[in-house]
């Protein structure tokens, strides 16, 4: 060893020599950052470690990087939690469960808009249509907020998974207004086939049956449909009555078991 030393003109310390680094902090880091934010990238991860005070030079961390192979990683969609089916069964009194659901269409220029569409299920009355470029979770609950003041909130509400339904901010809402989130199971919209009836009718009759030039156009036809829709609008399965005359029979009927419950006690 001593004359190959000699002959590569290598001192014997240099040979025996064994690096001390020790990369166990920065992987537990790199780990964590990649559990917590799975689609970011090198970038973003060294930005957050020098936040948090550590420091690592760049170098270093990019090649435990590159050690872990973090930057071939394929990005996996969220699994949703399992959705158990419910038999679909209509309330017993106005104001028990809400449904609701997206529907999409364009405007003259092509501007995609969206609708929101909310119904009692007791009666099938639409209590909303809502249009808008963008629906985020927080309008959503601006929506419901403003029913709230108008008419109070259910006790239930059923939706699909939409990205606005499984948002955080629209279930920790939903928590602290003690409403329970009725899932259906993706793929199946008959079991919010309430408002699937419902969505049927108002794209026969609004969605295609008009060109929007504008969302003022839209909403101002929209409101006018759903006014007639609530008041005149005869379901078979309300005794062919509109949404507005079922509840208001509902009503009259309790009124009179009431005064007949009087009368016999």
């Amino acid at each position: 060893m001593k004359r190959s030393c000699e002959v590569l003109e290598l001192s014997r310390s240099q040979w025996y020599y064994q690096s001390k680094k020790d990369d166990t902090a920065v992987i537990e880091v790199l780990s964590r950052l990649a559990e917590q934010l799975p689609t970011r990238g090198f970038d973003e991860y060294f930005g957050r470690i020098r936040q948090q005070g550590y420091k690592w030079n760049r170098k270093r961390v990019l090649r435990v990087y590159r050690i872990m192979k973090l930057g071939l990683r394929r990005k996996h969609k969220k699994r949703l939690p399992n959705r158990h089916k419910e038999a679909l069964r209509v309330p017993q009194q106005y104001g028990h469960t809400w449904s609701m659901d997206f529907m999409s269409d364009a405007l003259i220029d092509q501007r995609r808009v969206r609708i929101l569409n909310i119904i009692d299920d007791f009666n099938r009355e639409a209590l909303a249509v809502e249009a808008g470029i963008g629906f985020p979770a927080n309008r959503v609950i601006r929506v419901l907020s403003q029913l709230e003041e108008e008419k109070g909130l259910p006790q239930y509400i059923r939706v699909d998974n939409g990205p606005e339904f499984t948002s955080h901010t629209f279930q920790q809402w939903c928590r602290e207004k003690k409403i329970s989130i009725k899932y259906i199971q993706p793929g199946k919209p008959t079991q919010n086939a309430f408002i699937e009836r419902f969505n049927r009718h108002f794209r026969e009759d609004v969605l295609d049956a008009y060109w929007f030039e504008d969302l003022e156009q839209l909403r101002l036809i929209m409101e006018k449909w759903r006014c007639d829709y609530n008041d005149h609008h005869p379901h078979k399965s309300l005794d062919h009555l509109s949404p507005i005359q079922y509840h208001l029979r509902h009503i009259n009927t309790n009124i009179l078991n009431k005064k007949l419950n009087l009368n016999l006690s």
